[in-house]
């Protein structure tokens, strides 16, 4: 060929090394020009370069090797031009900007953690009377959160329209500790439930009752921190708590699709 350089010569040029080559040529992502076959050396191509770059950089942000294949292909003198390679890029940027944003919290929870005069606000409240339309049912391990999703739907439609108090559920702390337990999730209504509503929805009294509570901002992924707040006070006040917490979504997914908006209260229902 007229043009070729050697796996030596290639490797100082895209600053790879020749191991790396090789294993690029194994895993069928970068394959030579040209493979000498008395000798097996690996020749390439000028225009190897830049497709030997940018596989570097993808490997960089942990693009899965089928993504990678998938995009190579496309990208190639007789690959689809059906957006296949914007695709398979556009996805992996959602993925890396979802770890990114994960990540900046965790640091953030961390700093938060390892500052001695970092403490979340928790009073002793009296949480009052309600009366609400409710779904209680008993959560099995590994369920995720398709049945609040379920029980919030089940409200939703017997409560006919959107109630102007925020909705709430009440969970045994097995749900916390052992992954499975008692839930029951609630919206307001002043209204009787409908004759006419079948199901899962009941009408429920919360009574008075007397909680530590906390409002806790923004996502739940440091949730655990306002948790860790509300039962360090329980027990630094000698308080003897219930089997019992309450979550209510003052602002939540069904408000705004900005999470940093969300506030969440959670009250660990104190015994008589």
């Amino acid at each position: 060929m007229a043009q070729r350089l050697t796996i030596g010569e290639f490797s100082r040029v895209t600053h790879l090394s020749i191991r790396m080559l090789r294993r690029y040529h194994e895993q069928d992502l970068l394959v030579p020009a040209e493979v000498d076959p008395d000798t097996g050396y690996r020749y390439y191509s000028p225009a190897q370069i830049r497709p030997a770059l940018t596989v570097r950089r993808f490997r960089d942000l942990d693009l899965p090797l089928a993504d990678l294949r998938r995009f190579l292909a496309a990208g190639s003198a007789d690959g689809p031009d059906d957006g296949t390679a914007q695709q398979v890029v556009a996805a992996h940027l959602r993925r890396l900007e979802d770890r990114l944003g994960r990540t900046q919290r965790a640091v953030e929870a961390l700093r938060e953690l390892l500052d001695p005069e970092a403490e979340r606000a928790v009073a002793l409240e009296e949480l009052p009377a309600q009366r609400v339309l409710a779904v209680s049912l008993d959560v099995p391990e590994g369920a995720g959160l398709g049945w609040y999703d379920k029980a919030m739907r089940d409200l939703d439609a017997a409560a006919g329209e959107r109630s102007v108090l925020p909705p709430g559920g009440r969970y045994e702390h097995t749900l916390f500790t052992e992954g499975h337990g008692r839930a029951t999730v609630y919206l307001p209504s002043e209204a009787p439930l409908p004759a006419d509503v079948r199901g899962t929805v009941r009408e429920l009294h919360l009574p008075r009752r007397t909680a530590a509570v906390a409002t806790h901002q923004g996502r739940h992924d440091d949730l655990d921190l306002t948790y860790g707040a509300v039962g360090s006070f329980v027990a630094r006040n000698g308080l003897r708590s219930t089997d019992l917490v309450e979550e209510v979504y003052l602002v939540g997914p069904r408000d705004t699709d900005q999470p940093e908006r969300w506030r969440t209260v959670v009250a660990w229902l104190i015994a008589p």
